[in-house]
């Protein structure tokens, strides 16, 4: 054999013995990764905290220690006199509309100018050389108060003095269904609390103002909802929507409204009358006074039901601690009340629903608002007429499930998938955990943990079920609408879509959208800001359905666009070619060619926009079609509570959601482990406590948030993928129907442990004491 032939020879044989590197799985149905993972794991994410400017001045704002009180004066002079001190500005120095606001009303200043309202409600905002100087200057604002008792009771805000010129009472709901005579053999009643959580997102808000040169100004801020504040910033500064833009930094979590108002809005004023670039970043304790809250919910129930258990109807109280201004307020009672009765068929049901000002902190948009609330309660009730009528818990509730062509008590049918039934049953047969064994070895499973005081006789175990249900997208008439546009050139497809990622997936999903219908492999997601069209807020599911709608759509006209000459050359229609793999291909295998081909240079693209059926709001007596689609998911919680000391552990929480179609396996575990993991938060550790209106231990030492530790095993049993006709894909919302479930799931499981009522989250220690110990 000659050398040459022996070099070709040994030259083939590696080739053959290279591996062929398998093909990176893309499109819908895969668990493709996250695009900014690297970037996040080193440390290089673009956050709004890390932003700087060549000029660049720093913001502090001076926020009210007093719950309620009167401003008599506020003097600014020492603070305007220091020096690097470059602006103060107050409620004087508003040019345009001096009220914002989330909700139906703008009924929250900018600044506070006659009254205080709330505790760290912002007075003033300074503009300095030096982080260090900000707040000195802003901390040497004399601002005399006359201190005025602060109403903190929302019971008692029916009768107090008006808090606000619009009164007290924010919105009131009277729902009246089926017949008001009707009784059941059997009564339960209920009084329930909904303490107030923090969404105490990963990074506190920060933010960077630039002015521009024709008298607008830049923001650059992790908003959730970029042309909502805007707007809200165009009316503050006096100035034109188009005179301001908003730029989305990296998002550090978000599970609600993202951006404090009273923080973002002060920071542009400074940078437009500075003519500088102001940055602020805000203190662990500056987020826990500025941003909304979890609403505190008085709840009194009372179910009739009938000597099987099924029940007859149902009377509902829920009140709602708005705080000091409405925000979504008018949001949050519209889901508690339609919800109240949970997902069962209640043929009767009478149900008053209030939103009151108080002198507490602000309350807003907290992932599954007013859903959660109501579910800890007739979750609650459930197990009280099981255990009157000496039933399983949860064979009381399969017999009172709902299911798809039922009507809630808002008069409105179930037209979507609603496998309750299915998802239940799914989590009361799954096998239940081993007990723990008696031996020091293992005592770190007890309550209390490592070293934990408990002693392993007194530990009780409980099984509790919890079944939720959430609305999807805005309701009661709310246009949901959000544009994209697709473009493709040199085989690289790039979308446009103002929906924000705030870690629920959406750039990776609108890769996967774009990779499965136009068989491209790769794909941009571009940066977020105001000059795109607008997509809507981050919320309740909204970019899954609405801009993922309008990604398909838009990538679907580029597909038309691409497949068209191929079809008049071989003289048939675009339906039938298909894209796969990154070929092209003809229903008779005529036609073969791959993307790259077909697309030879060519630039093409396609904008659209989807909007869902439209709803109408609640009427007079609560009666209205007002959601686009809802979701479910059912858990079962296993806890081992020591009922000397009231410790709780929660052991495992089985879950079975309703999610309509998996579009990436690993990104919908994750989002549901997320929410069965803040749940658990609810449930036991998180409770913001306000003596008299003040926050106390505004801190993550003072406010508990679960760890690692405290996660327990989380088990997906079921995954219902019956998909939705209406929907995008045919997917539902998924992370906030297992916050709304898990901690109803987990006092039940605790109220079976111990015998007690447990008729407070966060669940306390002396709930937890089984009676007679």
């Amino acid at each position: 054999m000659s050398n040459d032939a022996a070099t070709a020879e040994a030259e083939g044989t590696a080739e053959a013995a290279t591996p062929v590197p398998e093909p990176i799985p893309h499109g819908l149905g895969v668990s493709l990764p996250p695009a900014d993972a690297r970037a996040k794991t080193e440390g290089t994410f673009p956050y709004a905290a890390d932003l700087w400017a060549e000029g660049l001045l720093w913001a502090a704002v001076l926020r009210s220690p007093h719950p309620h009180a009167r401003i008599v004066s506020i003097d600014t002079t020492h603070a305007r006199e220091m020096p690097g001190v470059r602006a103060v500005v107050t409620h004087e120095d508003v040019p345009g509309t001096p009220l914002h606001g989330r909700g139906a009303h703008a009924d929250r200043p900018v600044f506070a100018s006659d009254v205080v309202r709330h505790h760290g409600e912002p007075l003033a905002a300074v503009a300095a050389d030096h982080p260090d100087t900000a707040r000195m200057a802003a901390a040497a604002v004399i601002v005399e108060y006359e201190v005025l008792d602060p109403v903190t009771d929302p019971e008692q805000a029916f009768e107090a003095e008006p808090l606000h010129p619009d009164g007290n009472l924010i919105r009131h709901i009277p729902l009246r269904h089926g017949d008001p005579e009707a009784a059941g053999e059997v009564v339960v009643e209920g009084l329930y609390r909904i303490g107030r959580q923090d969404p105490a997102p990963i990074g506190a808000e920060a933010g960077l103002a630039v002015p521009r040169p024709d008298g607008g100004v830049e923001l650059y801020l992790a908003s959730t909802d970029p042309h909502g504040d805007r707007d809200i910033a165009a009316a503050c500064y006096g100035l034109s929507p188009e005179q301001v833009k908003i730029v989305v930094t990296g998002v550090p979590g978000a599970t609600a409204d993202r951006e404090d108002q009273g923080f973002q809005l002060p920071l542009g004023l400074l940078a437009l009358k500075t003519g500088c670039p102001v940055k602020l970043t805000a203190t662990r304790e500056e987020s826990f006074l500025g941003h909304t809250h979890r609403h505190p919910t008085l709840l009194r129930y009372r179910h009739h039901a009938d000597a099987e258990g099924r029940i007859v109807k149902v009377e509902a109280q829920i009140l709602l601690d708005a705080g000091a201004y409405a925000d979504t307020s008018s949001d949050a009672l519209a889901a508690a009340v339609a919800f109240a009765c949970g997902p069962y068929v209640v043929p009767n049901a009478f149900i008053e629903g209030w939103a009151v000002r108080t002198n507490n902190p602000p309350s807003g948009h907290v992932r599954g608002e007013g859903a959660m609330q109501v579910c800890a309660a007739y979750e609650a009730q459930m197990d009280k007429v099981a255990k009157k009528l000496g039933l399983d818990p949860a064979e009381v509730r399969l017999r009172n499930v709902l299911a798809t062509g039922d009507v809630l008590p808002t008069g409105q049918t179930v037209t979507c998938p609603a496998p309750v039934a299915e998802l239940l049953q799914a989590v009361r047969d799954f096998p239940l955990p081993a007990l723990p064994k008696d031996t020091p070895e293992d005592e770190w499973l007890l309550p209390g943990g490592p070293e934990g005081a408990g002693e392993p006789g007194a530990v009780r175990r409980g099984v509790g079920y919890g079944i939720g249900m959430v609305h999807m997208l805005g309701a009661e008439g709310a246009d949901e609408v959000s544009t994209a546009t697709v473009k493709v050139q040199d085989g690289v497809a790039t979308v446009l879509c103002a929906a924000v990622e705030t870690g629920q997936g959406f750039t990776t999903l609108a890769r996967q959208i774009v990779q499965e219908t136009l068989g491209v492999d790769e794909v941009h997601v571009a940066p977020v800001d105001t000059d795109q069209p607008p997509a809507g807020a981050g919320c309740r599911g909204r970019h899954t359905w609405v801009s993922g709608g309008a990604v398909e759509r838009a990538a679907k006209m580029v597909r038309t666009q691409l497949l068209q000459p191929l079809a008049h050359q071989f003289g048939m229609s675009t339906e039938l070619l298909q894209i796969a793999d990154g070929k092209i291909t003809s229903y008779d295998g005529v036609l073969s060619t791959t993307v790259a081909e077909a697309l030879d240079g060519k630039e093409l693209w396609a904008t659209a926009q989807c909007r869902p059926h439209p709803t109408e709001p609640l009427d007079e007596a609560g009666q209205g079609d007002a959601f686009v689609g809802m979701a479910f998911c059912a858990i079962r919680a296993v806890v081992d509570v020591d009922i000397e000391i009231g410790s709780v552990r929660v052991v495992e929480l089985a879950v079975a959601q309703d999610v309509g179609r998996v579009l990436n396996p690993a990104q919908l575990t994750a989002r549901i482990e997320a929410g069965v993991t803040q749940g658990v938060g609810i449930a036991l550790t998180e409770n913001l406590r306000t003596p008299r209106g003040l926050i106390r231990h505004p801190d993550l030492t003072g406010y508990a948030l679960p760890t690692a530790l405290d996660t327990p095993d989380i088990r997906i049993v079921k995954l219902v993928e019956e998909r939705d006709v209406v929907a995008p894909f045919g997917a539902k919302a998924v992370s906030a129907v297992p916050v709304v479930a898990s901690p109803a799931a987990v006092a039940s499981a605790v109220r079976a442990a111990t015998g007690r009522p447990v008729n407070r989250l966060p669940i306390r220690p002396q709930a937890a004491v089984a009676t007679g110990t």
